[in-house]
């Protein structure tokens, strides 16, 4: 089957700040200000008053067609135009068999294009994210197979959720609502000025509730053991996000610290950003984010998490329903995979666009069953909000 186009879109939509406040996207607060990005109240962060993404789309002479996303929270443009300009003209016109081995070769060309040039993580890999997504979605049209089915002979259809996205603001009767709805398991953001006050609000779940701590990147290597051991005392299921990205070596040194385990994964895209934090043995749950990391590199990483004894749990941040369900197809495959996450603010945007919606039983994603990703996108609703 050949290959007849591949274009990407960005897509901005309007939210309510106040509503969106605490949830994937915008985690904090964020400061006053004209300009659609604004700056987190409590770290230097960027982030947007809107939701935004890009998305790919792959069409084929034989008319099947193959839908992906590149996780875009800030400037979308930039990987569109990097799917426009760089990565289509690579294989539009070529013949595509469908097969697992030739979407890796392709992800190698793609990741090999600017290698050079240091072009290894950020802008360029999520574009080629979001390309693999709906390479892997086309070939299990092209096989009349879920994707999940692709990666493994036994998929889970059902994955067990985590809560991410309590408000900050009536916090107690929201988790008190997810509980009576099966969730058991619950995260929560270090988005208070202070350490005392943050986990004094640990006391608004129920007293059976298991939580895990996203601490945003907002600790500093002199502190972070303390504020670890705070977590080891309230049985924290993992600290994430922990201190500043860059530097493998401090995450180490907090790992072997603290029990609570280190979840890492987010920020990076590839097995050679990653290798360095599984060296330091920092890593005790990988949190891959498939628009960011794609299905090919998530599942090599995968693997090298198993090795180095992490659990795995994808990170689902802005999502519409390409990446959501690449993440859900991912979880199913992995064996090392129990739990996912799930941003009750996030799903029903996704859903939006969907013929048929994503579905959730109780605290379970159904994961998808049919050929591909298994979801078919409205491209009317789409077109009104992404011309």
């Amino acid at each position: 089957m050949k290959i007849t186009s591949i274009k990407a879109f960005p897509v901005r939509l309007p939210r309510d700040l106040d509503e969106a406040t605490g949830t994937a996207g915008s985690p904090t607060a964020l400061a006053a200000g004209g300009s659609g990005y604004r700056w987190s109240a409590v770290f230097p962060c960027l982030y947007s008053k809107n939701f935004e993404t890009a998305l790919v789309k792959i069409e084929t002479d034989g008319g099947l067609t193959g839908w992906g996303e590149a996780q875009a929270p800030l400037a979308p443009e930039v990987a569109c135009e990097i799917v426009r300009l760089l990565l289509a003209p690579l294989w539009v016109g070529n013949e595509f068999p469908g097969d697992a081995e030739t979407i890796a070769d392709w992800w190698e060309a793609m990741y090999l294009t600017m290698r050079v040039r240091g072009q290894t993580g950020g802008f360029m890999l999520d574009a080629i994210s979001g390309v693999d997504m709906a390479l892997w979605d086309l070939a299990g049209k092209m096989a009349e197979k879920p994707v999940s089915a692709m990666l493994t002979g036994t998929p889970k259809r059902k994955v067990k959720a985590y809560l991410s996205g309590l408000p900050a603001e009536g916090r107690k009767a929201a988790a008190a609502r997810h509980w009576a709805e099966g969730f058991r398991e619950f995260k929560l953001f270090f988005d208070t000025e202070t350490e005392e006050e943050f986990f004094r609000g640990t006391g608004d779940l129920p007293a059976e509730a298991r939580f895990a701590v996203d601490a945003l990147w907002r600790l500093r290597p002199e502190t972070a053991v303390a504020f670890g051991k705070k977590c080891d005392a309230g049985g924290a299921l993992w600290l994430e996000a922990p201190l500043a990205p860059e530097d493998p070596l401090p995450h180490g040194a907090l790992a072997r610290s603290i029990e609570t385990p280190l979840a890492l994964g987010e920020s990076y895209r590839t097995r050679y950003e990653m290798a360095p934090f599984f060296r330091e043995k920092a890593v005790g749950v990988y949190q891959p984010d498939l628009g960011r990391c794609g299905i090919t590199e998530g599942m090599r990483l995968a693997s090298l998490a198993t090795r180095a004894g992490a659990s795995v749990v994808p990170h689902v941040s802005i999502a519409m329903g390409p990446q959501i369900a690449a993440a859900l197809h991912y979880a199913a495959a992995v064996d090392s995979c129990l739990i996912a996450e799930y941003n009750p603010k996030v799903f029903p945007i996704a859903n939006r666009f969907l013929k048929t919606p994503l579905r959730m039983e109780g605290c379970h994603y159904v994961v998808p069953d049919g050929p591909g990703l298994g979801i078919e996108m409205d491209e009317d609703a789409l077109a009104r909000v992404a011309p």
